[in-house]
């Protein structure tokens, strides 16, 4: 009961905070360069101060060895307060989280969350409920366009996009990632635990919208040479339901 005081202590907070703003696969020949896949993309909200946390974590790295599913672990801020400041938590990944909230009606953000496709979130150690989405994300009736991602060496990445005759406002989004961590946390609600954490974004960039017309679009990793990995995922508007997504590997 804890981790619900407190996050019932810190409701009023998230509230008034502003809603702005793979399968990255175990083997790394999984995603040759360029890559042209349409999978589905599993997005999970977690901090290494939350209790509830680990046991999605656990569920993530599962999902990451299936093939078909791109597996992020975006690390929010706002329980960094509560006795351990997590090494991974960024702004970035809480104004994700807070964008989704308005995109989903939610009324308020929570860990472990893991979104699906874009179009649904759920409670990330639910690992039947998570499966059920899953599938259902894979079978749902939705525009799917293939997402052509490329290294270009020295932290460029290209990311090409074919044309389409739907009408759309999609935004393209570039995930640079960390394969694996494993963290000793001295305090904290996991005090005195080891965690592992997969997949780990590391930068977030908005690299431009897509009016389905062809494009190309280019990005420079701030750290490519201590990033294992690049996600490129299309969603409508800002953070609606994904049409597309491909993942490489740089390492």
């Amino acid at each position: 009961m804890l981790w619900i005081m407190r996050r019932l202590q810190v409701f009023g907070l998230i509230l008034a905070m502003s809603i702005g703003v793979g399968t990255l696969a175990s083997d790394p020949r999984a995603f040759a360069q360029p890559a042209t896949n349409t999978q589905t993309v599993v997005e999970l909200f977690t901090s290494q101060g939350c209790s509830s946390c680990p046991p999605a974590d656990a569920l993530l790295r599962k999902l990451s060895t299936r093939p078909g599913i791109i597996a992020l672990s975006l690390h929010i801020n706002y329980w960094d307060y509560i006795g351990w400041k997590d090494p991974f938590a960024s702004k970035d990944s809480t104004d994700r989280q807070h964008r989704y909230a308005e995109a989903l009606r939610q009324r308020f953000v929570y860990t472990p969350e893991m979104v699906i496709d874009g179009f649904a979130d759920v409670d990330g150690s639910q690992e039947d409920e998570v499966a059920h989405l899953i599938d259902k994300a894979a079978n749902r009736d939705r525009l799917r366009i293939p997402v052509t991602v490329k290294s270009e060496g020295d932290g460029k990445v290209t990311v090409s996009l074919p044309g389409t005759d739907n009408g759309i406002k999609a935004t393209v989004w570039l995930f640079a990632y960390d394969r694996e961590h494993v963290t000793a946390v001295p305090t904290g609600e996991n005090g005195g635990r080891s965690l592992t954490d997969t997949n780990v974004v590391r930068e977030l960039q908005r690299l431009g919208e897509w009016d389905g017309k062809p494009a190309e679009l280019s990005a420079q990793l701030a750290d490519a040479s201590s990033r294992d990995g690049v996600a490129v995922v299309v969603q409508n508007a800002e953070a609606g339901p994904v049409i597309g997504a491909a993942a490489i590997t740089l390492h």
